[in-house]
């Protein structure tokens, strides 16, 4: 007969310390016996080495929810401004749309484009502070997605797929890599504005375990929603509360220690614990100096809100946060079908500054290599005009850009066709991105498995490649 599992030995003996020490162990043993659980049974909150070396130790995914416009910040057309006003040539086929407005007159940019920095990169004045970052930046010209409308659209830019339920990036950064602060969850979400299209599911752990979603942080009172504990009950009372807790659910657990959802539970309760002392402090921005809150637009009141957030996503990853998304526009900001003159520059005047004062910052304080900044949307617009001064809906070819985190700075990767409709050089799928972000944070996308149904699945789903040119 072979001798027992060294393994389960010391899960049950540690079970056993926890049921016979009753409610009395304080928040630091229990602490450290549950990060010594994690990493036995490789629970999702442990540290775990890369399958490689990582570029990126975190990641700063700027979301411009709605769909911006790549015509008219990074992708100049000047063969669209010629046709302006005209039917669009057969040639490049009529693809249908949201709004079904490919049948509607070509519409040319009214912006006005330079050439920035040593690398020339094109950028519209509609960005005159980002474009002061074109040496850092690897732009990306010829994304494209798979969904029409905004609900799953965003879903595919978070999960990989239009339908809801899979797990989002950030979940399986987590889910790869585990938490670098244990008293901080790994994975932040932060808004703007109204409900993001999909709400909570577009940052949704899906099959993964549970501590792998993202948490939703606000900038102002209590950084996490329903973190704070009753204002009638004391330290002393919940610290109890947790213990008593902990002593069922190891009682529970005792005859059942294939449950992982029980050590996933009690670690929950643990983490929301400790947040209630570093989550404050993480969000706590009284001790930015005047500048640094200039920087970021927080004393203008167009660019406060959003820069606000940029400034919480440095400070968060600066604490080993793993994953910070961070939303602008939220609830169909950059949709821009009537008015996309209004809507755009109103969007990029909140966004501008603080986009480059967040390059800035991290530059300046050595964490630009070591952070991944990502810009874009769920989609572009389309080269047609819906109601006469609007853009819809183009998930066949857009852009988006990196910054820091091992990506390739100064270049410019892929292209679309003349009138910006499709992506035609080096086509990159929502899941080439996701594929490269993971790349860049030490993780290989096709080895980064779940068994679940059955099925080992994968961030990609079944396909995905990383993009070589996007690498420094």
């Amino acid at each position: 007969m072979r001798p027992p599992c060294r393994k389960f030995e010391s899960l049950r003996s540690r079970r056993e310390f926890l049921l016979r020490s009753g409610g009395g162990l304080g928040a630091l043993a229990l602490g450290q016996l549950l990060a010594a659980d994690a990493a036995a049974t490789g629970g999702p909150m442990a540290t775990r080495a890369p399958h490689h070396p990582a570029r990126a130790k975190s990641v700063i995914f700027l979301f411009m929810e709605g769909g911006p416009s790549h015509l008219d910040l990074f992708d100049p057309k000047p063969e669209l401004d010629r046709l302006s006003g005209q039917p669009m040539p057969e040639s490049f086929g009529r693809p249908i749309t949201a709004m079904g407005t490919a049948g509607n007159t070509l519409m040319g940019s009214r912006r006005e484009w330079k050439r920035h920095g040593q690398s020339g990169l094109w950028v519209s004045d509609w960005y005159p502070r980002v474009a002061g970052f074109a040496d850092d930046l690897c732009v990306l010209r010829s994304c494209r997605a798979d969904g029409l409308n905004h609900v799953g659209s965003v879903s595919q830019m978070c999960t990989g797929d239009i339908l809801a339920g899979r797990p989002a990036i950030g979940s399986w950064a987590l889910y790869g890599l585990g938490a670098a602060n244990q008293d901080l969850p790994a994975f932040v979400v932060l808004t703007d504005a109204a409900e993001v299209y999909g709400g909570p599911k577009n940052w949704s752990s899906g099959f993964l375990p549970g501590v792998c979603q993202g948490t939703q942080f606000r900038n102002d009172g209590t950084p996490i929603f329903h973190l704070g504990p009753p204002s009638t009950t004391g330290a002393r009372q919940q610290r109890g509360e947790l213990d008593y807790l902990a002593k069922l659910n190891a009682e529970h657990a005792a005859a059942r220690t294939d449950d992982d959802g029980l050590s996933a539970r009690l670690e929950s309760y643990e983490l929301a614990w400790r947040m209630q002392t570093a989550a404050p402090e993480a969000v706590d921005l009284s001790g930015e100096t005047p500048a640094t809150r200039r920087l970021y637009g927080m004393d203008d009141d167009t660019t406060r809100k959003f820069g606000t957030n940029c400034l919480l996503a440095r400070r968060l990853v600066e604490r080993g946060v793993r994953f910070v998304q961070c939303f602008s526009g939220s609830g169909s900001g950059w949709d821009a079908h009537e008015d996309l003159e209004g809507n755009h520059s109103l969007r990029c005047r909140e966004t501008d500054v603080p986009i480059a004062g967040l390059l800035a910052d991290l530059k300046s304080r050595g964490l630009l290599d070591e952070t991944l900044v990502v810009w874009g949307g769920e989609f572009g617009r389309t080269p047609f005009n819906e109601k006469g001064k609007g853009r819809d809906h183009n998930p066949w070819g857009f852009t988006m850009w990196m910054a820091g985190g091992g990506s390739r700075p100064g270049t410019v990767v892929g292209s679309t066709d003349p009138i910006g409709l499709r992506a035609v050089e080096d086509p990159i799928h929502v899941h080439d991105l996701h594929a490269t972000i993971l790349h860049l944070m030490g993780l290989d996308h096709v080895r980064l498995t779940y068994r679940h149904n059955g099925r080992d699945e994968r961030p990609t789903i079944n396909d995905g490649e990383v993009v070589t040119k996007a690498l420094a």
